[in-house]
C-alpha cells in the first residue's frame, strides 16, 4: 500500500460526508451518541467526580456489543465517531488549560512533570519490548499511563492505528491503575510524610486519569487539590508532543510494514491552538464551561463508538503479559514520580 493511500481515506470520509450526505452515518453516530449521554446521566446521577465518563462509555459500548447484534447500517457512523469525532474533542480540551496555570508550578514543577512522564513513556516501552508485549499496545499503555489516561490512550491510537481490542486493553490498564492510585494514595500521604504542596504535586504527576487525580488530591486539601489539578493539566498539555512525536518516529521509520502509512495527527496542533487562545484572552465562565462538557461529550462519543465496534472475547486473547506492563507503568511512574517530589525538595 503507498503512503498516500490514508490521505486519500481521509478525503474519501470526508466525501461520503458531503454527498452520500448523513443518512449513512446518523445511525452509528446517534447510537454511540446515547451511549455517552447515558454515561454522562450515570455520572450526574451518582455525583461523583471520579467515574469517567469516559470510562463509563467504552464500558456500556462493550456490554451492549457484548450483548447485541448490531446491524450493519451502523458501522459507517461508528468508525466516523472514532476517527473525527474523538479530534474535534483532542481540540476543545486544549480551552480547559492556560499557561498561566502550568507557570504557577514553577520552573521545578514543570520540571518534575516532565521528567515523570517522559521516564515513564520510556520505561514502558522498554519493558514491553523486554516482556514481548504487541509494539501497538504498549505504545497505548504507555501514552495513557504517562500522559493522561484513556484520553491519551485514544489520541495517541490516532498516530500508532493499533486494533481497536488494543485501545480497549489500554484504556481497561489505566482504569484499573489509576483507580487503585486513587484509593491508595490519600492512605500515604502521611506515612510519606508528604505536606499538601508534595502530596498534590506527586497525585497530579502520577495518577492517570484528570478526574481520579481531581478525586485523590483534593482529600488532602484545597492546596493538594489545586495543585494536583494543575500538574495533571502540564501532563495533558504534553499529550500534543508526545503523539507528534510518536507519529514523526512511525512516519521515519523503516520503510517495511503497515505502520509506515500513518498519517501526522495533524489535530493535536488545533488542541494547542485552542490552549494558546484560552490563554490570551477571557473566556467567560459558561462558556468555557459549555467547552469542556462539549469536549467530555465529544470524546465519550469516540470512546463509545469504540466500545460498540470492539469485540469484548477478543480482549482475553492478549494475555496476562499487557497487563503485567500496565501494572509495571504504575508502579514505575508512582515511584520515580515520588522521589523526584523528595528529589525537587517538595
Amino acid at each position: 500500500m503507498s503512503n498516500s493511500c490514508p490521505a486519500v481515506i481521509e478525503r474519501t470520509h470526508w466525501r461520503q460526508l458531503s454527498s452520500a450526505g448523513m443518512r449513512k452515518l446518523l445511525p452509528g453516530m446517534l447510537l454511540a451518541t446515547a451511549v455517552a449521554c447515558a454515561a454522562l446521566a450515570i455520572r450526574g446521577l451518582t455525583g461523583w467526580i471520579a467515574l469517567s465518563p469516559l470510562i463509563l462509555s467504552i464500558v456500556i459500548g462493550l456490554l451492549i456489543r457484548s450483548l447485541v447484534t448490531l446491524p450493519y447500517a451502523v458501522t459507517a457512523g461508528l468508525g466516523f465517531s472514532i476517527r473525527h469525532v474523538l479530534r474535534f474533542g483532542i481540540v476543545l480540551l486544549g480551552f480547559q488549560i492556560t499557561a498561566t496555570q502550568i507557570l504557577s508550578l514553577g520552573g521545578s514543577g514543570i520540571l518534575l512533570v516532565v521528567l515523570t512522564l517522559a521516564s515513564t513513556f520510556v520505561a514502558i516501552r522498554w519493558m514491553g519490548r523486554l516482556i514481548g508485549v504487541d509494539p501497538s499496545l504498549t505504545d497505548l499503555i504507555a501514552a495513557g499511563t504517562s500522559v493522561c489516561g484513556a484520553s491519551a490512550v485514544i489520541a495517541a491510537n490516532a498516530a500508532v492505528r493499533g486494533k481497536q481490542e488494543h485501545v480497549a486493553y489500554a484504556v481497561a490498564c489505566v482504569t484499573l491503575f489509576g483507580s487503585i492510585s486513587m484509593l491508595v494514595y490519600p492512605l500515604l500521604a502521611q506515612p510519606l510524610g508528604l505536606d499538601p504542596l508534595a502530596y498534590g504535586l506527586w497525585t497530579g504527576a502520577t495518577i492517570h486519569e484528570v478526574a481520579q487525580v481531581v478525586a485523590a488530591a483534593f482529600q488532602g486539601g484545597d492546596v493538594s487539590g489545586e495543585f494536583g489539578t494543575i500538574s495533571k493539566l502540564a501532563r495533558v498539555v504534553m499529550l500534543a508532543p508526545l503523539v507528534l512525536t510518536m507519529a514523526f518516529s512511525i512516519r521515519s521509520g523503516p520503510a517495511s510494514g503497515p505502520r509506515t502509512t500513518i498519517p501526522m495527527p495533524w489535530f493535536v496542533l488545533g488542541f494547542l491552538m485552542t490552549m494558546f487562545v484560552n490563554s490570551a484572552i477571557s473566556v467567560p465562565p459558561d462558556v468555557s464551561h459549555a467547552l469542556a462538557v462539549g469536549s467530555s461529550l465529544l470524546l465519550s462519543v469516540a470512546l463509545a463508538a469504540m466500545g460498540l465496534q470492539t469485540d469484548i472475547r477478543r480482549l482475553g486473547q492478549e494475555g496476562w503479559k499487557p497487563l503485567a506492563l500496565g501494572a509495571f507503568g504504575w508502579l514505575f511512574i508512582s515511584v520515580f514520580g515520588y522521589l523526584l517530589v523528595r528529589l525537587f525538595g517538595f
